[in-house]
């Protein structure tokens, strides 16, 4: 009879706990997002993992369609953004969110930092070279929009708090829109008119590309 009682009141524990649980969490939308979040793991994952070499692809594609001064001015500022990049990592000593992952600082985020370095050079010289119309006030936010993903997944993946990725956005910027004004202000005229600029510029350019493609091989291929 009490065991009777007990199912016709509905008091079962397990049966009242789900039911609260389905009504506080939503529990018919919480395992849809859970699969849609396991399906689209893998794929941020392996865009978090192309994002270096998406960078260097696009100077590389750059540096062989373009193959004048300017394009070499914005490799060596690249390279010369991952250097500061590098000397802040170690005057900040920031850890990562995830020690184990990754041991060395993590402010700022050397991936946001050449992203938005990338993205900044990008859309300013789209602006210098087109003026403002419709192509470039639609290329300027998609470029700025896709720079801000690829960062936003150092944050997914734990390999970066939201402030080291900011913080590296705005170094790369910053770094990017000063890289720029410099060439045209000042590196561009005296470019034309100096061999010692031009040769200053050209062999930098070679010395650092040469030391970024090391680099590369002995840093990046490692981690894979």
């Amino acid at each position: 009879m009490a065991e009777m009682a007990r199912v016709g009141s509905g008091a079962s524990p397990e049966v009242g706990v789900f039911g609260e649980g389905d009504a506080i969490l939503g529990g018919e939308e919480l395992p849809g997002r859970r699969r849609e979040a396991t399906r689209w793991a893998p794929v941020e994952a392996a865009l978090n993992r192309m994002s270096k070499w998406l960078v260097a692809g696009c100077f590389a594609v750059a540096a062989i369609w373009k193959h004048d001064a300017e394009i070499m001015w914005a490799l060596l500022g690249a390279v010369a953004n991952s250097l500061l990049s590098h000397i802040l990592k170690k005057i900040l000593n920031h850890e990562r969110p995830a020690p184990a992952l990754r041991s060395d600082p993590g402010m700022p985020s050397s991936h946001a930092q050449s992203l938005f370095y990338a993205a900044t050079i990008l859309v300013l010289s789209l602006f210098y070279w087109l003026g403002t119309n419709y192509l470039t006030m639609v290329l300027g936010p998609v470029t700025l929009a896709m720079a801000s993903y690829l960062s936003w997944l150092r944050v997914s993946q734990h390999l970066h708090t939201l402030n080291q990725v900011m913080v590296g956005a705005v170094v790369g910027s910053a770094f990017g829109a000063l890289w720029c004004a410099l060439w045209h202000s000042l590196v561009q005229e005296a470019y034309a008119s100096s061999l010692l600029v031009q040769t200053v510029v050209i062999l930098g350019s070679a010395v650092f590309c040469v030391a970024f493609v090391i680099y590369i091989i002995r840093h990046w291929f490692k981690d894979e």
